[in-house]
């Protein structure tokens, strides 16, 4: 709406038109068909640059099946990677790897580990073998 008032607006400011000749209709004045003739006129400019035509075969080169399938072929990088990881054997702190391993871990109790529960060790018996053997006899009267 802006861009019609202003169009009239320039409209009005022209000089005005010699008197031999006719005004031109105000649609034709601008060189387009219509409302959709200037998205149709980029349409076309557009249409050019997207490629040349498939359809041609100059400049095509023909490669074989097996050259196709060496160059697509998974290559193992394992011995590569194996000599950079083992390169470099600096080993952090065990405190350093647990701060920054709390530090990127959620605050979600989900997110947290369990908690390790110390597991206790079985307390060895005070009493000797032979205790045990003497509480026999007193008790059971074996000999």
């Amino acid at each position: 709406m802006a861009a019609s008032l202003l169009r009239r607006g320039l409209e009005l400011l022209e000089p005005p038109a010699e008197p031999g000749r006719a005004k031109a209709p105000p649609g034709l004045q601008r060189g387009r068909a219509g409302p959709g003739a200037a998205s149709a006129a980029r349409r076309r400019k557009r249409a050019p640059e997207r490629g040349r035509s498939k359809a041609t075969v100059k400049g095509r080169v023909v490669r074989s099946a097996i050259e196709e399938y060496h160059k697509k072929k998974p290559v193992n990088h394992l011995r590569e990677n194996l000599k950079y990881m083992l390169k470099g054997r600096l080993v952090a702190d065990k405190a350093v790897t647990e701060q920054v391993l709390a530090q990127n871990r959620g605050r979600k109790s989900k997110d947290q580990p369990p908690e390790k529960t110390e597991k206790k060790k079985p307390e060895g018996t005070v009493f000797t073998e032979e205790d045990f053997r003497k509480f026999e006899r007193e008790y059971f009267g074996i000999p």
